[in-house]
């Protein structure tokens, strides 16, 4: 009798077995990687202003949590010396977190980079640009503006979506708080560029911005994209504070996810 009763429990959990089994979906919706998906490589330095570098120490530990579990390469430099044309196009993606290349050999492996195909995604005094920099090519890469003024102390502004619908910003709010920082206004506005594709603006609700250093008015982009290149640029990026919003990850997530699925290999995500 016991027998009996062993077999009839076995046979009833296989049966419930393949009726569970059966419920599954052919369209399983996990995409589980067995490699790595891409390679990425993060620049920074410490060659610079105190609060950029310790933006730089929160984006490292960022991007390095995104990468639990291997999910792709990353490589971490501190340094465009030895990273030719031939170097970085093993490269799907190059994030500048608080800095660019110096040097006209550096210059000129990252825009042959870009104009072929390369992905970038920078982050605040990653593009400043004025007089000194003597980098024309770089400026007409972000769309034509030149660092034009700012606000000081850095604080918190309120954000407005310009395209809800973008890739990059359709599950964000229409408006959000950013955490503090100093936010850099270029002339002429990236706006006007037809190439140029504006995706988060300061809100006007926000003039007259500043304490000490006050700005009054004027368009005031801080996320866009040239479509003539694979890249995303995001005006955050001064200070310890930019990874404390869920909302603003979100958006350096998406941004980052947006440059490596236009990548002409394909999609990684798919």
């Amino acid at each position: 009798m016991k027998n009996t009763k062993v077999i009839i429990l076995t046979l009833s959990l296989f049966i419930l077995s393949l009726c569970l089994h059966a419920q599954i979906p052919d369209n399983y919706p996990g995409n589980y990687a067995s490699k790595p998906r891409f390679k990425a490589l993060v620049y920074w330095t410490t060659n610079a202003e105190e609060a950029h570098v310790d933006f730089a120490k929160e984006g490292l530990s960022f991007f390095k949590r995104l990468n639990y579990g291997d999910g792709f390469i990353l490589d971490v430099t501190d340094t465009f010396s030895g990273y030719t044309y031939e170097k970085l196009k093993e490269y799907d993606i190059v994030i500048m977190l608080n800095g660019y290349p110096e040097s006209e050999e550096q210059r000129a492996a990252f825009e042959k980079y870009m104009e072929n195909g390369g992905g970038w995604m920078g982050f605040h005094v990653s593009a400043y640009n004025d007089k000194n920099t003597n980098w024309p090519w770089f400026v007409q890469f972000l769309g034509g503006g030149v660092f034009y003024c700012n606000n000081w102390p850095p604080q918190p502004v309120k954000l407005e979506m310009d395209n809800p619908s973008h890739a990059v910003t359709k599950n964000l709010p229409v408006s959000f708080i950013a955490p503090e920082s100093e936010w850099y206004q270029w002339f002429p506005s990236p706006r006007l560029n037809k190439d140029v594709e504006v995706l988060v603006s300061i809100s006007e609700d926000n003039y007259p911005l500043g304490i000490k250093d006050v700005v009054t008015h004027g368009d005031w982009p801080i996320v866009w994209t040239n479509k003539k290149y694979r890249m995303i640029y995001l005006n955050m990026g001064h200070g310890d504070d930019e990874f404390t919003d869920a909302t603003q990850k979100l958006l350096f997530i998406n941004a980052f996810k947006w440059v490596l699925s236009s990548n002409k290999k394909g999609d990684p995500f798919k």
